[in-house]
């Protein structure tokens, strides 16, 4: 997640690892207190609420009902796809694109569950930008970005579906990217409008917003939890246990927002002390981003998979282990599964 602040947390302050303890084993994984099944999950970001889920699991006791010693790992400048991939940690946060380079690169990582199963992304302007009224007046523009390889690819396939040349400057802003936007030093950036979205518009500076799909861009599973590949295999009881009790924290979240807003920010309230920032943007995560077809939280389909990636792949951008472009194009049925989610009702 990138953001400049998050709640009224800057991006400084660390978050302390969160120990959430329980009882009970059934005998998978590192032993935590009392020989329980210990799962380390890395964060993406400091907490915020596209994590709600995990919190609504902490607080209501999901984790400890599951008999698993869980800790929460905090955020820093190591991805989360390289700390599971290294077995620092045996779950992340992660997103289907950034997996995607990683898993291309050889990370022996497997996505477990759909957090998020549509773009909570868009291209975003300054709200009174009267001169962009498309994507495609965005040639000649500049990009405020995060310096991620496939950010490039992405916005200039928008912009000529709208009709342009896919033609701009990018300057790698990280954090400041938003705020870039409103100070005229960036033209268009790329916010989560659950989290800078419903920021910017709290504090009377609205994006203009552009979606991607709207422009024949693929879908994606913008926010997806992954495990270790080979952890998963030995402990399969034990990722069932949290990745169930997560989806069941999502599902809270999805059929009652606001009782899943409050819980959160009874979870941490630190990070989630601006309680109408918090409804908001787990409402909105309701409505739009966290159920499938169905109206289930988690799983994944190949084809959208197969879109994004396989767009990226086409693009030439992914790379193997030796750092040079794909020739084969990846089974992209491989890169995730539905193995350790609950039971479709």
């Amino acid at each position: 997640m990138r953001t400049f602040t998050r709640f009224g947390v800057t991006a400084v302050v660390a978050l302390v690892a969160v120990a959430l303890t329980a009882c009970g084993s059934d005998g998978g994984g590192a032993q935590g207190g009392e020989n329980r099944p210990k799962v380390r999950l890395a964060l993406d970001w400091t907490p915020n609420v596209n994590h709600t889920g995990i919190f609504i699991a902490q607080k209501q006791g999901w984790f400890e009902e599951a008999g698993l010693d869980v800790e929460l790992l905090p955020y820093n400048n190591t991805s989360p796809d390289t700390l599971v991939s290294s077995g620092a940690a045996d779950f992340g946060i992660s997103f289907q694109d950034s997996f995607s380079f990683s898993k291309a690169s050889g990370a022996d990582i497997t996505s477990v569950m759909a957090i998020v199963q549509h773009w909570a992304t868009a291209i975003a302007v300054r709200g009174d930008r009267t001169d962009i009224k498309t994507p495609a007046d965005l040639d000649g523009k500049t990009y405020g970005g995060f310096g991620a390889a496939y950010e490039e690819p992405k916005m200039r396939e928008v912009i000529k579906n709208a009709g342009g040349k896919g033609e701009f400057e990018t300057i790698v802003l990280g954090t400041a990217a938003y705020e870039a936007v409103y100070a005229g030093e960036a033209d268009f950036t790329e916010p989560f409008l659950n989290v800078e979205g419903v920021q910017a518009d709290l504090r009377g500076t609205p994006f203009k917003t552009f979606s991607y799909t709207d422009f024949g861009f693929p879908d994606s599973y913008n926010v997806i939890l992954v495990g270790k590949t080979p952890w998963l295999a030995e402990n399969s009881d034990t990722a069932k246990k949290f990745v169930q009790a997560v989806q069941r924290g999502y599902q809270f979240a999805a059929e009652d927002p606001a009782r899943g807003a409050a819980l959160l920010a009874e979870a941490d309230p630190a990070a989630f002390g601006e309680q109408e920032m918090v409804s908001r943007g787990v409402k909105m995560m309701a409505e739009e981003y966290l159920l499938d077809a169905n109206g289930v939280v988690g799983p994944q389909t190949a084809e959208i998979w197969t879109g994004l990636s396989g767009f990226l792949y086409d693009s030439g951008v992914l790379a193997g282990p030796d750092g040079s472009p794909l020739t084969e194009r990846p089974d992209f049925s491989t890169w995730f599964t539905n193995d350790y989610l609950a039971p479709s009702p």
